[in-house]
């Protein structure tokens, strides 16, 4: 509840210029831990792709990652999609001034069926918690997908995610259908559609946990506090930037036995 209005004021502000757009890329890059592992397991599993491919965005959001793949996997036609129609032409536009050609995007909500064994590849990151019904998005999801294709999933965990420590906790980032997943719950869900697990792995341990709320939580409650803390945000960032970084880099090099995020990946057969 707290997240979203303070993310709609900045995304807005990096609307206006491709510049401001692609520096707004940039650090989100810097400052989500979460793009540092999605970016990571996109490169273990597409880096070596030569042949073309199909990529399907599934809940593009504010178009990182679709921006993301369209130049570090030149191979990719990426198809990108978003319930809310202003992302939509929004990332049309953006992508259109800066000539990136091989990324189309529509508006589809993820519960209808539109797609049959089109995709060889679907990456959804941080979309799940947002949908109530989510075993037919992933049916849906291996539909989709050609046989041998791969799904790549970031959510949070059922152990603090989206902030939430407790049952009768509220989630800080808001509109959640659910604070996360475990690690069985999401593992039977994506077998009752059909798939078979390659990889579950946890993220934001406790350093990174520590570098969310270093970072990004209290940077925002002050926000929400108060649109002059922007004038405040410089100067506590050039205070607590390098423990920030410091601690989400530790948690990105070490396997966490539990944590906040859960990054998944499973294979059509």
């Amino acid at each position: 509840m707290q997240y979203d209005p303070i993310k709609k004021v900045i995304g807005n502000v990096a609307r206006k210029n491709p510049l401001v757009r692609r520096l707004f890329y940039t650090v989100l890059g810097i400052m989500f831990l979460r793009e540092w592992y999605v970016k990571r397991a996109l490169r273990q599993l597409l880096g070596k792709k030569r042949e073309p491919f199909t990529l399907f965005d599934a809940g593009s959001g504010f178009g990182q990652y679709s921006f993301y793949c369209a130049h570090h996997f030149s191979s990719a036609d990426i198809y990108a999609v978003d319930v809310k129609d202003e992302q939509i032409a929004d990332c049309r536009d953006f992508f259109q001034k800066t000539g990136v050609k091989n990324v189309s995007f529509e508006v589809e909500d993820l519960t209808i069926p539109k797609h049959s064994n089109k995709f060889d590849f679907i990456l959804s990151v941080d979309v799940m918690e947002h949908i109530e019904d989510d075993v037919k998005v992933f049916k849906n999801f291996f539909l989709a997908l050609k046989q041998g294709g791969k799904v790549l999933i970031n959510t949070p965990s059922n152990l603090g995610g989206s902030d939430v420590h407790d049952d009768s906790g509220e989630s800080f980032i808001g509109e959640h259908a659910r604070n996360g997943y475990s690690v069985e719950d999401i593992t039977r869900k994506l077998k009752s559609a059909g798939f078979q697990m390659e990889k579950v792995r946890y993220a934001y341990g406790p350093l990174g946990s520590a570098a969310w709320r270093l970072g990004i939580k209290y940077p925002m409650l002050m926000l929400n506090k108060s649109k002059l803390f922007f004038l405040i945000l410089p100067f506590y960032y050039l205070l607590t930037l390098w423990l920030t970084l410091l601690l989400m880099f530790a948690d990105y090099s070490i396997q966490n036995s539990r944590g906040t995020g859960l990054l998944v990946v499973a294979v059509k057969k």
